[in-house]
C-alpha cells in the first residue's frame, strides 16, 4: 500500500494536523508520503517521512501528484478541503479517502476519522456516503508513543504549572496568561519557532527564573508528568494531558475546539470558552 497524506502547517493553521498525521502515520502499513505546502511557520522539516510541495492547494496539482505516485490511500487532514475538493478526487483517481473531521463537516469519503474522545458517530448520518466506515471516539484517539513511554516512568513534579497553548498560539495567549498569575509559581512553557510572538515572550520571561521556556521540546511527555497542573487548549493536548492523568484548565482558542470545548464542559471539567483574565483566575483559584 502507498498512502499519501495531504496536511499543512503554518503559523496560522498550527501544528496540529501535522503532529496527529505522524501518529496515525505509524499505522499504516506499506509506503508513507505527505504533500505538503511550503508555507510560512510550517513544520515540514520535522516529517521523518518523503514529503512532496505543492504548490497551492489546488484539486488538479493533487489529482496528477496521486497518479504520478501510484497512491492507493489519500488521508485528507485540511480543513481547506471540502466535500467537492473530495469528490473531484475520487471521480479523478478512484483512489480510497479516509479524511480527518472533527467540526462535523459534509465528506465525501470511504473512511471518516474523528480520533477526539468528544466525538459522535450519529452526528454523521447524512454527512458521509452510507458506505463511508466511521472510526468515531475514544478508541481511535491518537496518542503519541512518548505519552505512552512515559507514563510508565516515576518523576519528581518540579513545576507547579505547564503551559501549552499550541504550536503558534496565535492570539499570544501565553503571554497573557503569563502576566495574569502569580510570579512566584513554577512554571514550564511550551511553544514553538513557528509562534510569532515568540521573541516578546523571550524577552518577558528573561526576567523571571521561576519560568523555563521550551522551544520545539522533544521532551512534551515528560515534563507534563513533571507538572503538577496543566493549562492547554481543547485540542489534541487534552488527550495527551488525560491521559497523563495530569490535571488542568482548557482554553478554547479557536473555532475548531467547539466540540472539545462542551464535551469537557459537560462532563465537568474546568474550561474557558475564551481568555479572560478575570474569569481564568477564579477557574484557577477554585481547582
Amino acid at each position: 500500500m502507498r498512502t499519501l497524506i495531504r496536511s499543512d502547517s503554518s503559523s496560522t493553521i498550527g501544528l496540529g494536523h501535522i503532529m496527529r498525521d505522524l501518529v496515525f502515520a505509524k499505522s499504516l502499513e506499506g509506503e508513507v508520503i505527505f504533500a505538503c505546502q511550503n508555507l510560512e511557520g510550517n513544520i515540514i522539516a520535522s516529517i521523518p517521512y518523503e514529503v512532496k510541495i505543492l504548490k497551492s492547494n489546488d484539486v488538479e496539482e493533487l489529482i496528477e501528484l496521486i497518479r504520478t505516485l501510484q497512491i492507493t490511500l489519500l488521508v485528507i487532514d485540511h480543513y481547506g478541503i471540502d466535500i467537492a475538493y473530495e469528490r473531484a478526487i475520487k471521480e479523478a483517481t478512484q483512489v480510497e479517502i479516509l479524511s480527518f473531521d472533527d467540526t462535523y463537516q459534509l465528506h465525501h469519503c470511504d473512511i471518516l476519522l474523528n480520533h477526539n474522545i468528544s466525538a459522535n458517530k450519529k452526528r454523521y448520518k447524512d454527512l458521509v456516503p452510507p458506505s463511508c466506515e466511521l472510526r468515531c471516539g475514544i478508541l481511535y484517539t491518537l496518542i503519541r508513543d512518548e505519552f505512552r513511554e512515559e507514563k510508565k516512568q516515576k518523576r519528581k513534579k518540579i513545576y507547579d504549572l505547564f503551559i501549552a497553548m499550541g504550536g503558534t498560539d496565535a492570539s499570544n495567549i501565553t503571554l497573557s496568561i503569563l502576566k495574569t498569575l502569580p510570579k512566584t509559581l513554577r512554571i514550564c512553557v511550551l511553544t514553538t519557532t513557528a509562534n510569532a510572538h515568540l521573541k516578546e515572550l523571550q524577552d518577558y520571561v528573561v526576567d523571571f527564573p521561576t519560568i523555563a521556556l521550551h522551544i520545539n521540546s522533544n521532551e512534551v511527555a515528560k515534563l507534563l508528568h513533571q507538572s503538577h497542573f496543566a493549562i492547554v487548549t481543547p485540542s489534541v493536548m487534552v488527550h495527551e494531558v488525560l491521559f497523563m492523568e495530569v490535571p488542568f484548565i482548557a482554553i478554547k482558542v479557536a473555532a475548531n475546539q467547539d466540540d472539545m470545548f462542551e464535551y469537557l464542559h459537560k462532563q465537568g471539567y474546568p474550561v474557558l470558552k475564551e481568555w479572560d483574565a478575570s474569569s481564568f483566575m477564579q477557574l484557577y483559584n477554585a481547582q
